[in-house]
């Protein structure tokens, strides 16, 4: 999709020129005018498909000049965008056509969804719409990290889903061990680092393939690198990993910054994972305090138990009492399959696929996409070889 920018702030343009680059598909900020005036004195041969115009310094005389404009390119869609309230360029604005007003300074997070409903409104399909689904440890030794990892082998073999799990564990993450024995060519953070580089072709090519339709980004080896990744670095890969794979799943770990924040704003649905004990229902509700207090859903978030036994002390029923979310899946305690898993760095759904850890593993993918492919069902089948025969 092609933009024309009206403004005289160079580093607007720059930024805005970036954001764009970083979309799938790009946005491309094809020429920019200092002025309205300017633009109809010289106007583009080319009709663009967006007219993002600053008003930051209009005046009275503006108004007309953007009637005309909107009537001169009346095929594109118009984006203003203004550090001060004009109402009256505002109203006339509206009656020419203009649906999209943003503040200075940028939001990003703002941007790119006024650009995805212009995008929309013009037919620009996306290739894919993602699902970004995060696991957190609600304490150190939950299991977050091996059931993330074997919940994305397990959708993209079991459900033919294209998966891409992001180890953001700032400080020695090793999600790569737990299903594979491959040593990363590339981490987050040297994607990071390139990150003006970032599309789908690029992203591919850094992660360990764990299986037909399952990669994992790694985390850094050295956890100096760490500061590589900002949040708006995370921005940029959720938004092309969005385009390009139909779930993406993020092992966060237990440290919640300004990096995982931004991820987590982003996720479509939120896992905190735990054990059937008292250290880790408190810690959880500590961490659905802080997700309350940042707005997020409670619908949203949904707890995963680990290592659940039934008959025990503690029931499901006093862990959804004390923390006021719901539980979506239970995992047995299954350890003999589930660390014969983790020392061989191979699925467990491979490895041992009759395991109680293998088959929960198939119906919490039933769980997660049965709204989204009806088609799910019979998952059970495919994992044990049952045929319509049998």
């Amino acid at each position: 999709m092609k933009a024309f920018l009206i403004s005289r702030d160079t580093q607007l343009y720059a930024e805005i020129a970036s954001q764009g680059a970083a979309r799938v598909p790009p946005l491309h900020v094809a020429a920019s005018r200092a002025s309205l005036r300017d633009a109809l004195e010289r106007p583009l041969p080319d009709g663009p498909s967006l007219i993002i115009v600053d008003i930051s310094d209009a005046d009275a005389a503006d108004g007309d000049l953007l009637e005309r404009l909107t009537r001169h390119y009346s095929a594109a869609h118009f984006m203003l965008l203004t550090d001060n309230h004009h109402p009256d360029l505002l109203i006339r604005a509206m009656r020419a056509g203009v649906r999209e007003v943003l503040q200075l300074p940028l939001v990003h997070r703002a941007l790119h969804e006024a650009i995805d409903r212009i995008a929309a409104s013009a037919g620009v399909a996306a290739t894919r719409d993602g699902k970004i689904l995060a696991f957190i440890a609600c304490k150190g030794g939950s299991g977050a990290t091996f059931i993330s990892t074997n919940f994305g082998y397990a959708l993209a073999t079991l459900a033919d889903k294209k998966v891409l799990l992001i180890d953001l564990h700032r400080q020695f993450g090793d999600a790569t061990l737990y299903v594979s024995d491959q040593r990363p060519a590339m981490t987050l953070s040297d994607v990071c680092r390139q990150i003006a580089r970032i599309d789908g072709p690029f992203l591919e090519s850094c992660l360990v393939h764990v299986a037909p339709g399952f990669g994992v980004l790694a985390a850094a080896d050295d956890p100096g690198q760490t500061t590589e990744a900002k949040p708006e670095h995370i921005d940029t890969i959720l938004r092309v990993a969005r385009q390009h794979y139909d779930y993406i799943l993020l092992d966060v770990g237990r440290q919640i910054d300004a990096v995982s924040l931004r991820a987590l704003d982003s996720t479509d649905a939120i896992y905190p994972v735990l054990q059937l004990a008292l250290p880790d229902i408190r810690d959880a509700r500590r961490l659905l305090d802080i997700f309350r207090s940042l707005g997020y859903l409670t619908d949203h978030i949904r707890l995963i138990v680990n290592r659940y036994e039934k008959g025990g002390k503690l029931r499901l029923a006093d862990l959804h009492a004390a923390l006021g979310a719901e539980v979506l899946h239970t995992v047995p305690n299954d350890y003999i399959a589930v660390t014969d898993s983790v020392n061989q760095g191979i699925p467990v759904l491979q490895l041992s696929r009759g395991s109680a850890a293998a088959r929960s593993l198939a119906d919490l993918v039933e769980v997660v996409t049965a709204r989204r492919i009806p088609e799910a069902k019979g998952l059970f089948d495919r994992l044990f070889g049952r045929g319509e025969d049998d």
